[in-house]
């Protein structure tokens, strides 16, 4: 009998629950409205073309199409793992992943930080706009400026080589110093908003806390370590777990237009972005190209997931979901 009167007592909760629901989604159509529009771009442009997924289990071929064209099961996957590009561009995609999330995150603290300390508001509105605007120029404008510094004969850089009586280096060369100038480059162009969204978590800080730590006779470095950094790890977790999901997937507009997809350089250049890239420009393997692009999107996948739930064995406040 109390079983019966708890399962009736439940259901009015339940139907309460679903008529507050449908009441909430009503009395805010207009938001709902609003969100409609970028619903259905991620529809159109993400969701739908899942179903060119097939190609990865196929011979493709153009005149055959997709449903036509011969099923190989998994052997475009085998074709790529056992060629000699894997371990080349698996190498650089993972490798260049983890020091840009390195550099990125320590980079962008400390900017952060640093932008906190400016109590000069004229020099602090200087240093955000210098910073950001990086980030709102195309890889086209920055592939440019990358070559005018670099260019072999006039490039600003070997221009100053050889005025202290050095040889001018051939950059577009050399696979070796590529290893240095993507990351220098990619560091220029996002720490700016990176740090900004770091400077924003530091203004919701309670000034007491700085008060009461000066009080206890801390000087700014032991603030900054046992306050400031600390209120900033939540947001750190939550940044680096969205970032591992990208260390598989690479910046393509950096890895295709910095280096000019110059042949030569693709030892320490190429990752798996610009191999489908290529292989789609030529259509000569769509089939192993978009083998990889699902390998890349499957294991971007599972990577966010499995460090979203180490951090929740370990901390499941900063957690992501």
């Amino acid at each position: 009998m109390a079983k019966l009167e708890i399962k009736k007592a439940e259901k009015p909760i339940t139907n309460k629950r679903k008529k507050s629901r449908w009441k909430e989604f009503r009395d805010n159509a207009e938001l709902s409205a609003l969100m409609l529009p970028g619903m259905i771009l991620l529809l159109i442009f993400a969701y739908i073309p899942m179903f060119g997924i097939i190609i990865a289990f196929k011979d493709y071929r153009n005149n055959l199409g997709i449903f036509k064209s011969k099923w190989v099961g998994l052997d475009n996957f085998k074709f790529f793992f056992t060629s000699q590009d894997a371990w080349r561009i698996g190498r650089n995609t993972v490798g260049y992943g983890l020091l840009f999330i390195i550099l990125g995150l320590i980079a962008a603290v400390l900017v952060a930080i640093l932008l906190y300390e400016v109590r000069n508001r004229a020099a602090l509105k200087f240093y955000q706009t210098s910073m950001i605007l990086p980030h709102f120029l195309s890889w086209v404008i920055i592939g440019y400026i990358t070559y005018i510094l670099l260019e072999p004969d006039m490039g600003i850089f070997n221009k100053i080589i050889q005025a202290f009586g050095g040889k001018g280096l051939q950059w577009y060369s050399e696979p070796k110093y590529w290893v240095f100038i993507l990351p220098i480059v990619n560091l220029w162009k996002t720490v700016g908003l990176k740090s900004i969204m770091y400077y924003a978590a530091l203004m919701g800080i309670d000034e007491q806390l700085y008060e009461a730590a000066q009080l206890d006779g801390a000087g700014r470095f032991k603030q900054i370590l046992y306050i400031t950094i600390p209120s900033l790890v939540p947001l750190m977790v939550i940044l680096t777990i969205l970032d591992v999901g990208h260390i598989i997937k690479g910046d393509f507009g950096l890895f295709y237009t910095i280096p000019r997809d110059v042949g030569l350089l693709y030892p320490t250049t190429d990752i798996i972005d610009t191999y489908v890239y290529r292989g789609l420009r030529t259509g000569d393997d769509i089939g192993i190209t978009t083998a990889v692009g699902l390998f890349q999107s499957v294991v971007g996948l599972l990577m966010v997931v499995g460090t979203n739930l180490v951090v929740k064995k370990i901390s499941p406040e900063n957690s992501l979901f």
